[in-house]
């Protein structure tokens, strides 16, 4: 089992909890753990931009990678999205067990 974070912003908190339960339920993410909003600046078609988002921390494995990309982006109104996975190189092993535990649906 690879366990990842992956991360992503959505616009508002409630479309953040929406995909955090579709997750959850699914069986594709063990734990969604929704920020408080911050402030984002970046370069979008030659303009910088600010804007509120919402950070999300999603905790799976990296077999449920490409069904949680799927999710993100059939909910997300963002043309590109930030969908960023991050290996956990190390951590507690009754957690990590408890990830692949949790994570038991299909791919």
């Amino acid at each position: 089992m690879e366990a990842i974070v992956i991360l992503t912003n959505l616009p508002t908190e409630d479309s953040a909890q929406r995909l955090a339960k579709q997750l959850v339920t699914t069986k594709i993410a063990a734990c969604v753990n929704i920020m408080p909003p911050c402030l984002s600046t970046y370069r979008w078609h030659d303009t910088i931009e600010t804007t509120t988002e919402v950070p999300v921390l999603i905790k799976t494995q990296r077999c449920h990678y490409d069904a949680v990309e799927r999710s993100i982006r059939a909910c997300h109104p963002y043309t590109v999205p930030e969908i960023i996975a991050l290996p956990i190189v190390a951590g507690l092993a009754e957690y990590l067990g408890w990830i692949a535990t949790e994570t038991t649906g299909n791919p």
